[in-house]
């Protein structure tokens, strides 16, 4: 028994007595949905044609339930000079599709065009064999969950502190989690891990990728997996590695609800690292999975001279095309879906220009962020942007409209700069501490415009950041030849790991600089996760490929390990209990903000000039822009030179005592006089009483 059903909403709606099925292909000239008794089979249980509506192909079964494994055959032309890629020998994953059961298992079948060809026109071709035996399929889902009086915490931006972190990484070597959750959603809201991300302060858990992914074909040959997840095939679906072992295909999206649930309890924000610039169908030589043949000239960025080509600004064979409406409303959809279905908080966008550019090259007015932002559902979530692609003129730190923040890939290199001990760093240093405004204000944005790391899943972890001068990426099969080569890092005297006392010792005070710098810093701080307890890779700077013991957080912790979990724990709660690091605007009354020679006066035109110059101090005072009772001083100070240095402690219009709160050298807090004496590689923070 069938229905012709209808072309909206699209995907596989579920609608208590059956199922809806609605696909967009403007090219397509037929379409056939395929039902699989299991999502395993290579051979479908039925075959049914779509009707079609406009560019929408639909039907309607009442006999189809949640669990169903389907997917679609689209028929149309095989023209790649056109753009089109039609090849009903493929089984296509719906893009709509709340869930996805199983992994790709790689063969020849899963190509468009014949594979083993030597002809360079080879993919002019359509490849006859069937693909389905190799495919993961679609599912239809039951949205139903007892979300209860759920709500979203609305952390303000002021009070932010982000962490990002991989499902799997974060929780799979926990002694305190039941080894069956280790690795999964529900593993993130178990009660170690709520514990350790409240202990620090964490209002918001970033996590990487969690859209389902195809994993690459070398990697697959080599042993190794997109471990990072930055590969997705499905922006609807929650990724099904991360689901515990047992249970109903589709549980994933039920253990993801019941994971943002817990957190949502517990007062923490979910956000999602998202990838909607590129899919995992890679290059036009890539698989043939979904996008492709469903509606390749839609979906895809084509070579404007080559339309069989794509245009490649994400550095991973393909683009998606954010200009075309049809790709618009998917991108647009998926948002929704995951704030309102699976009630997550907010999004880091991924080599995000990508999705702001036109014709004419990246805009802050293009039709996505004025979409976006006129959206009800989306205004008044967290929004991040990673500010860069591969695209002409794709460094676009600060150009992002008004509600985005973004990764202040600036404030990571200055503050690198300056703890390695380069010279010239002083001035960049100040803005990067002052919240950036030299690239933020202009756009009427505030400080928490400024997303501020020191180091995040891509690059050295903050222990190898003080233990590398150069990457070890042997492991990932590239011959070394992945990852950057400008890590802006330094070994303190001996590559890896080391017994010398001395090297150990500048290591962990020059971690607890970056850490602190990251604290009491103006704008929106992010922690890597396991960087407050000297998570390693051992040098390897691109661990996307590697899932195991060198990606995971090892819970064991030495004594360094632990103190340096406590100073982070330390440094987060000062900045929590101090509004003045906090502030809600720019500066811009000379009373609120003073920069400091190690005279205690106000620095001059030359200090600000001499690039051998590594002393810095910043007086901060209570006035505009603070809230919460923010009335009083604090004064930061930095030293990142080799030698000790004195520091003239200012004297204000007001009665009281300079007291220590941190300083990152070791030496005990004490109250103070007139003067202090900053220890080499060190950092000092002093509040007025």
């Amino acid at each position: 028994m069938r229905a012709n059903g209808s072309p909206s909403p699209l995907g596989a709606t579920w609608e208590g007595e059956g199922t809806n099925f609605a696909l967009f292909s403007r090219h397509a000239t037929r379409v056939e949905l395929c039902l699989f008794a299991q999502p395993e089979d290579s051979a479908e249980s039925a075959r049914v044609e779509l009707q079609r509506t406009e560019d929408i192909w639909h039907t309607y079964l009442p006999d189809v339930h949640p669990g169903q494994a389907y997917g679609y055959r689209v028929h149309g032309p095989h023209t790649p000079a056109q753009g089109h890629r039609f090849n009903p020998a493929k089984l296509l994953l719906d893009p709509y599709a709340r869930a996805i059961s199983g992994s790709m298992r790689w063969s020849d079948a899963l190509s468009g065009f014949p594979l083993r060809s030597n002809d360079a026109d080879r993919d002019l071709i359509p490849d006859p064999q069937d693909s389905a035996g190799a495919m993961p399929k679609s599912l239809v889902v039951d949205p139903a969950f007892a979300w209860g009086d759920d709500a979203p915490p609305r952390t303000p931006w002021d009070r932010t502190l982000i962490y990002e972190a991989h499902v799997k990484g974060m929780t799979q070597l926990h002694p305190d989690i039941p080894e069956e959750l280790r690795g999964t959603y529900l593993a993130l809201a178990t009660p170690p891990i709520i514990r350790h991300l409240k202990s620090l302060g964490v209002t918001a858990l970033e996590l990487l990728p969690v859209h389902h992914i195809a994993a690459e074909q070398r990697l697959a040959g080599q042993g190794l997996t997109n471990y990072w997840g930055y590969n997705s095939i499905g922006f609807f679906a929650p990724d099904g590695r991360y689901a515990t072992s047992r249970g109903a295909p589709g549980r994933q999206v039920s253990e993801f609800k019941t994971m943002v649930k817990q957190l949502h309890r517990e007062g923490l924000e979910v956000l999602l690292d998202v990838v909607y610039n590129h899919t995992g169908e890679g290059s036009h030589l890539g698989p043939t999975l979904s996008f492709r043949g469903i509606d390749n000239a839609t979906y895809y960025w084509p070579h404007p001279d080559t339309p069989r080509l794509y245009t490649d600004f994400t550095g991973c064979g393909n683009t998606v095309d954010a200009r075309k409406p049809p790709t618009l409303k998917l991108l647009l959809d998926s948002l929704r879906y995951w704030v309102q279905d699976m009630h997550v908080d907010g999004f880091r966008f991924d080599i995000a220009p990508v999705l702001g550019r036109t014709d004419k090259g990246f805009s802050p007015a293009s039709e996505f962020f004025s979409l976006l932002r006129q959206d009800s559902v989306l205004a008044g979530v967290k929004l991040i942007a990673e500010p860069w692609d591969l695209g002409p003129d794709g460094y676009q730190v600060g150009r992002f409209p008004a509600g985005w923040s973004e990764w202040n890939g600036k404030f990571r290199d200055t503050v690198r700069h300056f703890w390695r001990g380069d010279t010239g760093q002083v001035g960049s240093l100040a803005s990067r501490l002052a919240g950036s405004s030299d690239l933020y204000e202009a756009s009427g944005r505030p400080p928490q415009a400024s997303i501020n790391f020191v180091t995040c899943h891509d690059g050295f972890t903050l222990q190898d950041l003080v233990s590398y001068e150069r990457k070890y990426n042997e492991a990932n099969g590239e011959e070394n030849r992945d990852g950057s080569n400008h890590n802006i890092s330094r070994n303190w005297g001996v590559e890896g790991p080391t017994d010398v006392l001395r090297t150990l010792h500048i290591r962990e005070r020059v971690k607890r600089n970056l850490l602190a710098t990251l604290a009491f810093s103006q704008g929106v701080p992010m922690i890597s996760h396991g960087d407050e307890m000297g998570r390693t890779q051992r040098g390897n700077n691109n661990a996307y490929c590697q899932d195991s013991p060198l990606t995971w957080i090892d819970w064991v912790l030495s004594p360094e390990n632990q103190e340096l979990l406590e100073f982070t724990r330390k440094v987060f709660a000062i900045r929590s209990a101090t509004p003045l690091l906090r502030r809600g605007t720019f500066f811009h009354s000379g009373n609120d903000l003073t920069w400091l020679g190690p005279d205690g006066q106000t620095m001059t035109q030359a200090e600000w000039e001499d690039s051998s110059n590594h002393l810095l101090g910043m007086l901060i005072r209570g006035g505009t822009g603070v809230s919460e009772g923010g009335a009083g001083a604090i004064l930061l100070l930095l030293n990142g030179g080799g030698r000790s240095r004195p520091f003239t402690l200012p004297s204000l219009d007001r009665p009281g005592t300079w007291t220590e709160v941190i300083d990152t050298s070791g030496s005990q807090v004490q109250a103070t006089a007139s003067r202090v004496t900053l220890a080499p590689h060190s950092l000092m923070l002093l509040r007025h009483n």
